[in-house]
């Protein structure tokens, strides 16, 4: 009897082992990193890039929308997503001194309300943050990204007027103008 317990618990325990090392190998969402220098200016993100798989991903809580509007989402999966700026920069046109935040957005039909906070190292960000620690809140306008998009990324680039980071995803495209103060 003993023995049937014992290879029962093995076979328990050996499925166990056999889906951490399965999720942690091939992760659905992948963390990734998007970095980009400007001027001296370093900017790196960190955070988890879900995928569509035929989902709606923003619209109405009704519709059943991955990410419906007016409610609060990490910008990416799994942990909260991280930007780091090596010098003080406007954000949307709102001053941030140089340093690590957690950023996370609240999505809207036209607008992403984007906030940065000083509450970091938070693995499952899936729990709202602590709104009292938020340093910076901008609404950003959505525009119409030019072809779908089947993972988040969070891309940058630059212009005269200095460095553009792009949240993209399905057909959404958001876009926050970072300026070096």
């Amino acid at each position: 009897m003993k023995k049937k317990i014992f290879i029962g618990l093995g076979l328990v325990l050996i499925g166990i082992v056999g889906f951490f090392v399965y999720a942690n190998l091939f992760p659905k969402s992948p963390p990734t990193t998007s970095s980009f220098v400007h001027q001296g200016l370093d900017i790196k993100v960190t955070y988890s890039q879900p995928s569509k798989r035929g989902r709606l991903i923003f619209g109405e809580e009704k519709d059943g929308a991955l990410q419906p509007y007016g409610k609060y989402w990490r910008l990416g999966a799994n942990a909260a997503t991280e930007i780091t700026f090596s010098k003080d920069i406007t954000f949307a046109g709102k001053p941030v001194s140089a340093g690590s935040y957690r950023m996370y957005a609240v999505p809207g039909a036209d607008a992403f309300q984007i906030s940065l906070n000083t509450e970091l190292a938070v693995f499952f960000g899936v729990t709202e943050p602590d709104y009292s620690k938020d340093v910076v809140k901008v609404d950003v306008p959505v525009l119409a990204a030019p072809v779908e998009t089947e993972k988040f990324v969070i891309n940058f680039g630059s212009d005269s007027t200095g460095v553009n980071m792009d949240f993209v995803w399905d057909k959404t495209l958001v876009r926050v103008p970072i300026t070096i103060q």
